[in-house]
């Protein structure tokens, strides 16, 4: 049980992500992301037959909204049976204003990041790097040297 509740070293789960990549694609042909499954919701919440006109296929994407819904299940487990009593979801200073401003803002950049970008960090660091395009490589460099400009600029006028 140790071994589940202890923080596994990069060097171990940084190539188990690694290799996963490459083996879902070879198995199942599909690629790991997570902004296309919001895609995939909205096509259910709005209407399906908008998102066919652009060439969106939501019958070949229904895994998607599976995905998500075992990311959620996932992560709800982890936080009801496998987190000590005294663990709390976000550090104090994120329940002031101060904290939900900039947990709003980040989430915004992101967001529109994603969109920007044509897709998630995930989908270009963890997928694009493990199916070795320059593409996801260029993002995940971007994503990274944007990060540390909004970091350094944030603290620069909130401290």
């Amino acid at each position: 049980m140790s071994s589940i509740l202890n923080t596994w070293p990069w060097y171990i789960t940084g190539p188990l992500i690694g290799l996963f990549v490459p083996f879902l694609l070879v198995v199942s042909n599909k690629l790991l992301g997570i902004s296309s499954s919001f895609q995939h919701i909205c096509s259910i919440v709005l209407n399906t037959k908008k998102f066919s006109v652009s060439g969106y296929n939501a019958a070949s994407n229904r895994w998607k909204f599976l995905f998500v819904i075992g990311i959620l299940l996932g992560g709800l487990f982890c936080k009801v049976l496998l987190t000590n009593p005294g663990t709390t979801f976000l550090p104090e200073n994120y329940y002031t204003a101060k904290g939900l401003t900039l947990l709003f803002a980040g989430g915004f950049l992101v967001g529109f990041g994603t969109r920007y970008a044509n897709g998630c960090t995930s989908g270009h660091s963890i997928s694009g790097i493990s199916t070795f395009q320059l593409s996801g490589l260029i993002a995940t460099v971007s994503f990274f040297i944007g990060g540390l400009i909004y970091t350094h600029f944030l603290f620069s006028l909130f401290n």
